[in-house]
């Protein structure tokens, strides 16, 4: 009776240590890809800053030049001073800051600062004056540059977040994220409008 205990007792042992080192690997794993992806978020962040900082330059650029109304601006204004509120936040989410991230995109699209897939402002099109204004085109690089960077930010961010989930969602790793807390990753999601050619029109 002794030995079967023992047997018995000895295969107990050995499942709780099969699961105990499937819980351990699951959670270590799971640390991994999270922080990877917290990484990522955090140079999104800092490139969603630097286009911030931007805008009132640029802004103030084309309206010196182009003596545009103050209303063709307002929402971009609006966008922009909502997106820094959100980053500056404490309870905001990830969610939240590419709700606004992606808010602002659309109102520098829709006026005219960005074009499609934010390679060009195509406000220039329609003001050719700047042109030939050393400041506006300075500004026009440095836009461009910060707005393909955020491109690739937010791209390698989707990356790891696509990693992390679906790691979170495999079984048995998935019972693990419950008890743990770890939540899935949210995505940016494809900007529509960065498919079609601004509009803009200044008579309205």
């Amino acid at each position: 009776m002794n030995k079967t205990f023992l047997i018995g007792l000895g295969v107990v042992v050995l499942i709780v240590l099969i699961i105990g080192g499937v819980m351990f690997g699951s959670y270590n794993t799971l640390v991994t890809k999270q922080q990877n992806v917290k990484a990522h978020w955090s140079e999104v962040e800092n490139q969603m800053q630097r286009r911030a900082d931007l805008i009132p330059n640029i802004v103030a650029t084309v309206k010196g030049v182009a003596g545009l109304e103050e209303r063709v601006f307002t929402k971009i204004a609006e966008a922009r001073s909502q997106l820094l509120s959100t980053m500056q936040n404490p309870n905001s989410t990830t969610e939240d800051k590419i709700a606004a991230d992606t808010k602002l995109t659309q109102a520098m699209r829709d006026g005219g600062l960005l074009g499609t897939g934010g390679r060009f402002l195509s406000i220039a099109e329609n003001y050719p004056q700047l042109k030939s204004n050393e400041s506006f085109m300075k500004l026009q690089d440095e836009l461009a540059g910060t707005e393909n960077r955020l491109a690739t930010a937010r791209r390698d961010y989707t990356l790891a977040a696509q990693d992390y989930n679906t790691t979170r969602s495999r079984f048995p790793t998935v019972l693990i994220a419950g008890l743990m807390g770890f939540k899935e990753q949210p995505y940016f999601q494809a900007d529509a409008g960065a498919r079609e050619a601004p509009k803009v029109d200044f008579n309205k």
